[in-house]
């Protein structure tokens, strides 16, 4: 058969190698210059492929819809991609919390490894070639771009979300779907920075907390994730404001806190307060803080906490006491939405699930069509958990083809 697949991106490369592999005619459509743009930035560069863990430990890191990507993790999961890459030429090497990168460190062996394996199987590809409408008629799907029109028996959609436009991700994929009757989930951004009010100073934007914990709450919604956090001029990000930021994209307004202390109850942190009072009685509250917090952290602790900075410990009372362990413990940020969708590292939203068949990735609506990767409503923690549903949603698509 004869096969579009509009996006060369991480799911556009896999599913076009496996569908060139099982015997069809295949042509990949790129909009950019080069293939697997995105997957220049993604792991900082270095091309965060999987998550060396179990098929349940996948489904345990999606956020949108995971039991829709059951059978798509069954037939490829992380061991497959693991392997495949390592006996193509492109050995990985697995870091803290199972991610898994090229021991190179370079994104670039990763494409040009599936491009390399897209090249031997007999994939085409038009680079360049921004596709302006898709359609069928009269049982074939006729494609119309900037310099021409393309037909074939099948049609691929890998177009990505809406993050990081400059990549080729310009939501593009929404509007075929669209115009092939299919819903779309609005898309938000996820796996972005948690915009707050407060403004760190410059010394903590080189600062990243370790072993803290961040809440986020309103009337319905309540979570803390533990980690490592980091501070943007207008923002917190990091590992846990990262995976909040998913958690709340679309729980409306929340209330944000830091716990400085998480290993210690209030109980256990008074009692801490109270030996370092025993053992330097005439040092001021600041130097207590210092014994807790960064020396970086402290200007913009007490800007939130109203404290004479000079008061001498040993005149400390038991409700100022009270007040430091509510603060370190519970400390505020105000919270002013999360960063635009641009700056997510994907897209929450996209082709309604309950619209495509879990085992081939084709439409119910449009026999021949097929979503994959993120286009479609699934997304997931950071960790190669997406790239992973990339892979896994292609080979679902190329492999039903044979009826695999």
């Amino acid at each position: 058969m004869k096969i579009i697949c509009i996006g060369a991106g991480a799911s556009g490369l896999f599913y076009a190698l496996w569908a060139a592999r099982f015997g069809h005619d295949v042509l990949l459509l790129e909009s950019n210059e080069k293939a697997g743009k995105k997957m220049y930035i993604t792991g900082k560069g270095r091309c965060n492929v999987t998550n060396d863990s179990s098929v349940k430990e996948h489904i345990q890191n999606v956020v949108r819809n995971p039991k829709f990507l059951y059978s798509a993790f069954s037939k490829w999961n992380a061991e497959d991609t693991i392997a495949f890459f390592n006996d193509r030429g492109c050995p990985l090497k697995t870091e803290r919390g199972n991610r898994v990168f090229p021991v190179s460190d370079k994104a670039s062996d990763v494409i040009n490894c599936l491009w390399s394996e897209c090249k031997k199987a007999g994939v085409r590809i038009q680079y360049r070639e921004r596709v302006q409408s898709a359609a069928k008629e009269n049982g074939r799907f006729v494609v119309k771009t900037m310099h021409g029109g393309y037909e074939s028996d099948l049609l691929v959609i890998a177009t990505g979300g809406k993050s990081y436009p400059q990549t080729g991700s310009t939501g593009d994929g929404y509007s075929f779907a669209k115009a092939f009757g299919h819903q779309i989930v609005y898309p938000v951004a996820s796996l972005c920075p948690i915009l707050i009010q407060e403004k760190p100073s410059r010394d903590m934007l080189d600062l990243t907390l370790k072993n803290v914990s961040l809440t986020a709450e309103n009337a319905s919604f309540k979570k803390s994730l533990f980690g490592d956090l980091e501070f943007l001029p207008n923002a917190v990000s990091g590992p846990i404001a990262l995976t909040m930021s998913s958690l709340i994209n679309r729980v409306g307004k929340v209330a944000l806190s830091l716990d400085f202390k998480p290993a210690l109850d209030e109980e256990k942190l008074n009692n801490r307060i109270l030996r370092e009072v025993a053992g330097a009685p005439n040092k001021d509250i600041r130097f207590l803080l210092s014994t807790m917090l960064p020396m970086a952290m402290l200007d913009f602790f007490f800007a939130k906490v109203n404290f004479d900075q000079g008061q001498a410990l040993n005149s400390l009372t038991k409700e100022q006491r009270k007040i430091l362990v509510a603060s370190l413990k519970r400390f505020p940020l105000t919270f002013l939405g999360l960063d635009s969708i641009e700056k997510g590292i994907v897209t929450s939203g996209g082709v309604l699930v309950d619209e495509v068949n879990a085992k081939s990735m084709e439409s119910k609506l449009v026999p021949g069509l097929y979503f994959i990767g993120e286009v479609l409503d699934v997304d997931a923690f950071t960790g190669g958990f997406n790239m992973q549903i990339a892979f896994s949603t292609a080979y679902a698509a190329a492999s039903a083809l044979n009826g695999f």
